[in-house]
C-alpha cells in the first residue's frame, strides 16, 4: 500500500499548491513549508535561516549551504548564522525530520532530496511536476513580483537542485527511473491533483488485488 506521495518538482511548476490540495484531501500530513521550522528547531537556530537553506552547494564557501529555501527574496543571513549548518548537517537533519514524518503516519513529501533517498521502499509513489520555462516564469513572478528576481530563479534553481542531488544522492536530479509519472502542470493544478489520485487509486487498488 502507498502511504508517502513523494513530489519532485521544477521550480515555479506549482508542486506546493498541488501537493497542499493533495494533502489536505487525503488527511495526510503534508512536509513542504514546515519543514524548515522543524530543521530550525532541531539545529537550534532561528527559522529565518533555515528558510535560506536548501538544494544548494555553495562553490565560494567549500559545500557550505547557501541557497534561499522555497525562493524566498530576503537578504542572504549573515555568515555566523549561516556557518551552523553546513551541507552535511542540513542533509543529516533533513533526513531525520522526513523519516520522523513517515514514521507518524501516511505523508506528501515535496523534494528535499527525498525520492533519491526514500527510493528503495514499497510504500511511495514518486512524482514529478514540470511544465514550461513560460508558465514557470508567470508563476513565480506573481510571488516575486519582479520581472528580473523572477527570471534569475527561475534560470538557476533547478540547476542548484541539480548539483545538490549529485553531490549529495549521487543520482541524477529528475531522472525519470526514480518517478513513478511525469506531469506537466500545464493542464492545471486541479486536474493534476485528478491525476496524482488517480494514479495513487488505481496502484493501490491493483497492489490489494494481486494479495487476494
Amino acid at each position: 500500500m502507498k502511504k508517502i506521495l513523494l513530489i519532485g518538482r521544477e521550480f515555479g511548476s506549482g508542486a506546493s499548491t498541488v501537493a497542499d490540495k493533495i494533502a489536505r484531501r487525503l488527511g495526510w500530513t503534508l512536509l513542504d513549508h514546515a519543514l524548515p521550522r522543524e530543521i530550525a528547531r532541531l539545529a537550534h537556530v532561528s527559522p529565518d535561516v533555515c528558510e535560506r537553506l536548501e538544494e544548494r552547494v555553495d562553490p565560494w564557501l567549500h559545500r557550505l549551504v547557501n541557497i534561499i529555501w522555497r525562493g524566498s527574496f530576503e537578504q542572504n543571513p549573515p555568515l555566523s548564522d549561516m556557518a551552523v549548518l553546513d551541507t552535511d548537517r542540513l542533509v543529516s537533519l533533513i533526513k531525520q525530520v522526513i523519516e520522523q514524518t513517515i514514521a507518524a503516519g501516511p505523508c506528501v513529501i515535496v523534494g528535499r532530496g527525498a525520492p533519491y533517498f526514500l527510493h528503495d521502499r514499497a510504500d511511495t509513489l514518486c512524482v514529478f511536476l514540470y511544465a514550461s520555462r513560460e508558465r514557470r516564469f508567470r508563476r513565480v513572478l506573481e510571488r516575486a513580483g519582479n520581472a528580473a528576481e523572477a527570471t534569475r530563479l527561475v534560470d538557476t534553481m533547478d540547476e542548484e537542485r541539480r548539483k545538490f542531488t549529485k553531490h549529495y544522492f549521487g543520482s541524477e536530479w529528475s531522472d525519470r527511473r526514480f518517478f513513478d509519472a511525469m506531469i506537466n502542470t500545464a493542464i492545471g493544478d486541479d486536474a493534476t491533483v485528478e491525476v496524482i489520485f488517480h494514479l495513487l487509486n488505481t496502484v493501490n487498488q491493483n497492489e490489494e488485488a494481486g494479495k487476494q
